[in-house]
């Protein structure tokens, strides 16, 4: 019987002093290959150090000491096939961020180009009582991108529908789907929106956890496409709309980490789902839609569509008085160009909770920033025929005066917060494919862990 080899090692290093160091350690040889690699340690590179038989002896990796998540993210797509090793001293968040950062960049969508190479890729040896907390990260990330990267001909409302169901099926969660009249008459605003599809629009809830525990609202943006309504996009606009429904996608991977983790919460899924289409009885501009909540919203433009959805399900969520509410939308353009593609708009009712996931999004490396719900942007809402306009008489501050839109449905004794996120990468970078994106998840994740986790 072949004795089993051992992991090929993996160290890291951000500067030549470092990668000097590890060169002596493995000898001579390993020394002069490095040297003559010109190997400095910048983050993201890497050198292959072959033995004396042209066998792979050890890696070295330059990394941002800064950044664990980013630390391995070059290497999975890129080494060898074969099982690895992390080498070196580390705490113990640290490590598990770098290994986690491993598993995110090891990541392919591969439905289908048939592109399966995990059974021959390089995969990495965990430290013990690490694997289950980073399988549960790595898992509800993979499902966020698999969710935004599949077209919407296989990813509409009723797969969205199924999707749910099925995590709910897995973690023993109660599932329900409100649609047709039930839809019309108790969630109008969502009802309208999602009219002129042939795939009906929907929501659809979760629900998890002994109704004792502290109740926590998960509400998501489920729009599986957005064509702009009959304020039609343009064409580029239009290319990426499949990843309209990744606040849905966002709010998914939260709640499936909420059960995974058995997380002592009574946990509330909300997610509005309908496709925004053009048809004879679509939504128009000028209409004045209905909400749930008995606000009418005069309807300045059909592509402000995400809010009007969100109305409805924010405000089931308050009728059920949780402790904590949290939404996910891809909602704003406006967000982008405050903040780039990657940053998250931060929005909540409640500082200390604001404060609290900012510092969460900073300890894992997930990051957003805060932006405030200033008040006489509201005049901004104001309809001349109804009680608000879904669109802004101007388009400065487009991502708060959405915001502020959200706001309207909440109950201000609830702690409330709004994640404006843009759930994609435009290119691939180390860790980041290109394609759909969890942004907001593990922070908002560490958020519920750091309030609810059994001490």
């Amino acid at each position: 019987m072949s004795k089993k080899a051992s992991p090929i090692p993996i160290h890291l290093v951000s500067n030549t002093k470092q990668a000097g160091k590890i060169a002596r350690q493995l000898g001579k040889s390993a020394e002069r290959w490095i040297h003559n690699n010109d190997f400095s340690g910048e983050a993201y590179s890497y050198c292959l150090i072959p033995d004396d038989k042209g066998e792979l002896l050890a890696v070295l990796a330059g990394m941002n000491p800064a950044s664990p998540l980013q630390a391995l993210a070059a290497l999975p797509r890129s080494l060898p096939a074969g099982h690895y090793a992390l080498q070196g001293e580390f705490e113990d968040h640290w490590r598990s961020q770098a290994y986690l950062g491993w598993e995110l960049a090891a990541y392919q969508f591969d439905r289908y180009n048939g592109d399966d190479k995990q059974n021959s890729r390089a995969t990495l040896q965990h430290a013990d009582g690490q694997s289950a907390h980073i399988d549960l990260q790595t898992d509800a990330t993979r499902l966020v991108r698999d969710l935004i990267n599949t077209p919407t001909e296989d990813m509409g409302p009723d797969q969205l529908q199924e999707e749910t169901a099925r995590i709910g099926r897995q973690y023993r969660a109660k599932f329900a789907v409100i649609e047709g009249e039930e839809l019309e008459q108790g969630f109008p605003a969502i009802h309208a929106v999602g009219r002129a599809s042939h795939r009906a629009p929907r929501l659809l809830r979760l629900s998890w956890g002994k109704k004792t525990n502290p109740g926590v609202a998960v509400i998501g943006k489920g729009v599986c496409f957005d064509t702009g309504g009959l304020n039609l996009k343009g064409g580029s606009g239009m290319r990426n709309m499949k990843k309209d429904m990744g606040g849905a996608a966002h709010a998914l991977g939260l709640a499936q980490l909420v059960m995974a983790s058995k997380l002592p919460v009574r946990m509330e899924l909300y997610i509005a789902a309908v496709e925004n289409a053009v048809s004879a009885n679509a939504y128009r501009p000028g209409d004045v839609v209905s909400t749930r909540q008995g606000i009418n919203v005069e309807i300045g433009n059909t592509d402000a569509e995400g809010r009007v959805i969100l109305a409805d399900a924010l405000t089931l969520a308050c009728e059920h008085q949780p402790e904590l509410m949290i939404d996910f939308a891809t909602l704003t353009g406006a967000a982008r160009v405050a903040l780039g593609p990657d940053l998250p708009a931060l929005f909540s009712n409640d500082q200390q909770l604001r404060q609290e996931l900012h510092v969460c999004g900073d300890e894992v490396e997930d990051p957003m920033w805060p932006l405030p719900l200033y008040q006489p942007y509201m005049r901004l809402l104001k309809s001349d025929i109804a009680h608000l306009s879904n669109n802004a008489s101007s388009a400065f501050g487009g991502c708060i005066t959405a915001a502020l839109f959200l706001q309207q449905f909440t109950n201000n004794d609830i702690p409330w917060c709004h994640l404006d996120t843009y759930g994609w990468n435009e290119g691939s970078r180390p860790g980041r494919p290109a394609g759909g994106e969890a942004m907001g998840l593990r922070a908002a994740f560490r958020l519920l862990q750091n309030r609810y986790a059994a001490s």
